[in-house]
């Protein structure tokens, strides 16, 4: 019989939505190329010419660059890896030791002081040799306690912490507690004002670096009181405090060397002075950190892509089929083509996002998420494809074919540890949801008013007048643009041609945001619920972004007379695929399953389709859904486990 689940922290659906509402940013003070683009407004002046770093920040990232190849070559053993199921201490010594702790903090600190664009080299360098390296050095640096000390924490904290930070001490991020993913309203672990500190107490999961931190960024529910606004707030906190166990050290399918737990708290003081921010700041603080934070998984999945296209090149030029080489059958070749393709769409993504970033004259909150979100699904792609190509050698891990005298190339390795990034700072389907809210605030600033049951008639007038406002501006400009002129965006026209694709995107963006208008006609309050026609909405959006990226980026190359004609055929082959990928998802918008999808839920869910489970046997143990997460002393042994100890 199945132990009783702790008993849980329940909150209405309107009561969630506040929540997250209120921790997202409500200004958009800086342009934003795909703001605009969901808008139906094709900005290419925002990112065209393709933005470029000054050649210092190029001097010393690259001069970083080739130190961590060096490094990576001769003493990153990823079979080993891969093997023990944890990184060498070692490696990470030797890591500390090349700065790699404090690629993006400030040198005054001690850090490198690399711009984002080259602390993404080095993430996508170091994560081609070691997923569970590049996750490491991600979690620690993107999520962990410099990024959001960097943008909030005050001079003190920067003083006591940062330095740390860069040389010898791993940080990890705890949000997600076993009954609490990306619902933050239910929260559970408390934080409880006691003279000059706040008492912790809870349990938090899947913390990423946790079992070997030094340093972890805590965010706790601060009880509202007298003096204490309350609210979810953010703390640093010493992983050797007293009270914090970790109660076990998590496995996966893939990326085999992290250190992710289970971490205990149980009456742990931290003390005022290691609040970061303002109570009830906390989720503010943990989303504007991923705004940059998130572009360290596409960073690791375009470096992915650059290595599934060398096996697959390498592969298929020597197996041979009917007595040619495999990648001139057309049933690989395609394969192969979507890999080169992508990973140059990819890459270009990232690196105009990262460039963007390291200006920050764009608000790109809404960039970073579609990089997180198209970068994590097409790196399974092609991982997928590659194995595809590999046969029953993309079967068989690298350990088996070493034994048998063949090149052991992990391809199934690959696919495994890609898996995650989907999951990964804001699943697929809750990046779906977060990027559409950001692509419909426009509707809703000013109509937002008109659907809510709780406003007044005389607020639904008011909202109503300033839609009619604005509607009167907008709707018309949706209808005709620089798209269906031929001569447009000439400047893209080489010996390959991709104008006709950017006139294509500039066609496509006003397409959909007519579509978006109508949705929110049709459906009005109920558009939140349509999550089915959201997802694909975002997911042209992304398919845009990608296409006006590798067109940008090809022009760049060609502007430096590096592979230029290289770079607009792999960009015009990108575009080429993305278009059959963006028009399926437009017919997809009206002509889908989704009220039969939903139809079937509810007989599942009812019990009604059991007689269909018949037959198998269900080889899962026994077990509560979610372990018991209430707080107390821990009853386990601590896990703990610090590198170099």
């Amino acid at each position: 019989m199945s132990a009783p689940t702790t008993q849980r922290k329940t909150v209405s659906e309107r009561e969630a939505r506040q929540v997250a509402e209120a921790a997202r940013e409500q200004d958009w003070r800086k342009p934003s190329f795909a703001k605009e683009l969901f808008l139906g407004r094709f900005r290419l002046d925002l990112i065209h010419p393709h933005p470029l770093p000054d050649p210092e920040s190029v001097r010393r990232g690259e001069e970083f660059l080739a130190k961590l190849r060096a490094f990576c070559e001769t003493t990153i053993d990823s079979a080993r890896i891969e093997r023990e199921a944890r990184i060498p201490d070692e490696v990470v010594a030797g890591l500390k030791e090349l700065g790699a702790l404090g690629m993006k903090i400030d040198p005054k600190y001690g850090g490198l002081g690399l711009t984002q664009l080259y602390y993404n080299k080095a993430l996508a360098l170091a994560g081609s040799v070691s997923p569970a390296v590049g996750a490491l050095l991600s979690a620690h640096q993107s999520i962990g306690v410099p990024q959001p000390l960097k943008i909030f924490g005050t001079q003190e904290q920067k003083d006591a912490f940062l330095p740390r930070c860069a040389r010898t001490d791993i940080s990890a991020f705890l949000l997600t507690e076993p009954d609490v993913g990306s619902d933050p309203a239910r929260l559970a672990t408390t934080a409880v004002p006691d003279g000059e500190d706040y008492v912790l107490d809870g349990v938090k999961l899947w913390t990423t670096n946790g079992v070997v931190a030094d340093l972890l960024v805590v965010m706790a529910r601060v009880p509202k009181s007298e003096g204490h606004k309350g609210g979810i707030t953010a703390f640093v906190v010493e992983a050797t405090a007293e009270g914090i166990t970790v109660e076990n050290r998590n496995a996966f399918m893939g990326l085999r060397g992290i250190e992710n737990g289970v971490t205990r708290f149980h009456r742990v003081r931290v003390p005022a002075a290691n609040r970061i921010g303002p109570e009830g700041a906390g989720l503010k603080i943990a989303l504007t950190t991923l705004n940059t934070g998130r572009l360290s998984l596409p960073a690791m999945c375009a470096g992915a892509g650059k290595w599934c296209l060398k096996i697959a090149r390498e592969w298929a030029a020597e197996r041979e089929q009917w007595g040619k080489p495999v990648a001139l059958h057309e049933a690989v070749g395609s394969k192969i083509s979507f890999i080169a393709a992508t990973t140059f769409a990819l890459e270009a993504l990232l690196d105009l996002s990262s460039q963007m970033a390291d200006e920050d004259r764009n608000d790109i909150r809404i960039e970073a998420a579609l990089a997180k979100l198209y970068g994590s699904e097409m790196a399974w792609l092609m991982a997928d494809e590659l194995v595809q190509i590999r046969g029953g050698r993309g079967y068989e891990t690298a350990e088996s074919l070493k034994a048998r005298g063949e090149r052991p190339v992990p391809a199934e390795q690959m696919l495994r540890d890609m898996r995650i990034n989907r999951i990964f700072e804001g699943s697929t389907e809750i990046m779906h949801l977060l990027i559409a809210r950001e692509a419909v605030d426009a509707h809703l600033s000013v109509a937002g008013d008109l659907i809510d049951p709780d406003k007044s008639l005389s607020d639904k007038a008011k909202a109503g007048a300033n839609a009619g406002v604005f509607y009167a501006k907008w709707l018309p400009k949706l209808v005709a643009g620089p798209g269906q002129l031929p001569s447009s965006y000439h400047g893209f026209k080489r010996e390959t041609d991709l104008s006709g694709h950017l006139r294509y995107v500039e066609r496509h963006a006003r397409k959909l945001a007519r579509s978006t208008f109508y949705a929110m006609s049709r459906w009005q309050g109920r558009m939140e619920t349509k999550q089915g026609f959201l997802g694909r909405i975002v997911d042209i959006g992304a398919e845009l972004f990608a296409m006006s990226a590798a067109c940008v980026r090809a022009e760049r190359m060609r502007g430096e007379g590096e592979h230029g004609p290289e770079a607009y055929r792999l960009a015009d082959a990108f575009c080429r695929q993305s278009r059959i990928r963006v028009e399926e998802l437009f017919d997809r918008l009206w002509s889908n399953t989704d009220d039969m999808d939903r139809a079937v839920v509810k007989g599942v869910l009812d019990g009604a389709y059991t007689w269909l489970e018949e037959g198998v046997i269900d080889p899962s143990g026994e077990g509560p859904w979610i372990a018991d997460a209430t707080p107390g002393p821990s009853a386990r042994e601590n896990e703990r486990r610090p590198f170099g100890v």
